[in-house]
């Protein structure tokens, strides 16, 4: 067993009892409250999603945190990830800690710490917590019954709180008497009970708890959507998709023909919608990974876009501080002005389906109105399973700057915000990237089409053999 915590890019997760164990969450929770305790903090939002001992871990959370006197607003049942950084600002409390390892294989479980604003905690903070976790976890705490009498414990409905935000923001009339009929895919996560209550006639997929997820890692991308394509290719009557990762942050949609429309064009839907039908303004932010037609629509309405490195931990940050009107990564994790600076899957979905309802387009219909403003593109990514040595040694080569084309076609530039970016068009690029936790290399490209997205990496791979 490692004895060591780490944080990564958005929490600290590891596998159910190897290392995600009772004590080892006892010792970060130890470390979470007394460095609430140093920084002058004392309360708390809590909740669980939907894995494997999520209440168990949760409680024992709760019993670390008010051993040393903070107070606790715990979740009963299990919850969203934007449901916790929601109550941490409706609450007025100084952090929220949510159990989930969000999208990764149902092995694993994590810890995720959100700051006062309602969005990721910030990288320095992180590095506090890490530096005071305990080499060993306590022994016998009180239950939790002694900390509800003393008013350190005190359980909160997350999912009414969240179900009146999304009332009090959206046009749910116009949605459920629109053409927008939805099947969602909950992939067994905490999304679930808030979809099915905002639209019970929606076609449900996975809409139970099941912690195994069948053996299936809860991440909303296409090869994992399979029956949600079926779904949508067999029913005539529905016209959108939606699937969610573990903890609801994450948003996959597919159109009426069971297609995968990724992150790349969710954002410039997003933005085509707050900016033309909302007059709404501001300005974008997005990773590295998103495709350049974000600057391109940004410049077409006149905005400033700011491109960060890989981690919405990033994207919150800028959000914090200046007037966003959109900010997303290329995984899935999008967030929008007028909410809290949180990924949120059920929020974006629910734009989506706003602006298909008033509308009364398909969302193909409105893909192809950004196309006459930015130019048709096609992404595609492959996930290289790597040493790490060769993994090393290719991104050598990327800074020795020995990359100078792919396939036939010459790199007219390169850009290295976080990674490497070689460009053989102004259309068309891939990118490079090291995972910084697993032996994986990241591919990503962009074509006018599919068929030369998947060109580019096809040759990329080629070329990285021969380097």
């Amino acid at each position: 067993m490692n004895n060591t915590i780490k944080f990564g890019t958005d929490g600290w997760r590891a596998i159910i009892a190897k290392d995600y164990t009772v004590g080892n969450v006892k010792r970060l929770a130890e470390a979470t409250a007394k460095w609430m305790l140093q920084t002058g903090k004392s309360s708390l939002v809590l909740g669980h999603d939907c894995r494997f001992g999520g209440e168990m871990f949760a409680t024992t959370i709760a019993e670390v945190c008010t051993h040393f006197g903070i107070k606790v607003h715990m979740a009963k049942g299990m919850v969203s990830t934007p449901m916790v950084s929601l109550g941490v600002v409706r609450l007025s409390a100084d952090i929220g800690i949510v159990v989930t390892a969000s999208h990764n294989p149902p092995s694993y479980n994590g810890f995720k710490l959100k700051s006062s604003f309602g969005g990721p905690t910030l990288p320095d903070d992180i590095a506090a917590v890490e530096a005071v976790i305990p080499a060993t976890p306590l022994g016998f705490l009180d239950g939790l019954d002694r900390r509800l009498e003393d008013g350190l414990l005190e359980y909160v409905d997350l999912e009414e709180m969240y179900m009146r935000e999304v009332e009090e923001n959206f046009d749910l009339e116009a949605i459920r008497n629109s053409h927008v009929k939805l099947g969602y895919d909950a992939m067994y996560g905490a999304g679930q009970n808030v979809v099915s209550r905002l639209f019970p006639e929606a076609a449900l997929l996975h809409c139970d708890q099941n912690p195994s997820f069948r053996g299936q890692a809860p991440e909303p991308i296409a090869r994992n959507l399979g029956e949600l394509s079926s779904l949508l290719a067999e029913r005539d009557d529905l016209t959108l998709g939606l699937a969610n990762d573990g903890d609801a942050d994450r948003i996959g949609l597919m159109d009426e023909h069971g297609t995968f429309v990724d992150s790349h064009h969710i954002l410039l839907l997003l933005l085509y919608y707050l900016h033309e039908h909302k007059g709404m303004t501001g300005k974008v932010a997005v990773t590295f990974s998103v495709t350049d037609k974000m600057k391109r629509l940004a410049e077409h309405y006149g905005m400033e876009i700011e491109i960060t490195k890989i981690g919405f931990k990033y994207l919150a940050e800028i959000m914090t501080k200046e007037d966003i009107i959109v900010a997303g990564e290329e995984s899935g994790g999008l967030a929008v002005k007028g909410f809290i600076p949180e990924r949120d899957g059920i929020w974006i979905a629910l734009l989506v389906m706003e602006f298909m309802a008033k509308t009364g387009k398909g969302i193909n219909t409105l893909i192809e109105e950004i196309y006459s403003k930015v130019g048709r593109f096609s992404m595609d990514r492959d996930d290289l399973h790597i040493d790490n040595d060769k993994k090393e040694a290719i991104i050598e080569k990327c800074k020795a700057g020995q990359v100078t084309s792919i396939g036939s076609r010459s790199v007219i530039r390169t850009e290295m915000i976080d990674g490497y970016k070689f460009y053989l068009s102004d259309d068309d690029w891939v990118m490079i990237r090291p995972s910084g936790t697993e032996p994986v290399l990241r591919v990503y490209a962009q074509g006018t089409t599919a068929a030369e997205a998947r060109q580019i990496l096809d040759q990329t791979h080629i070329t990285l053999q021969d380097l």
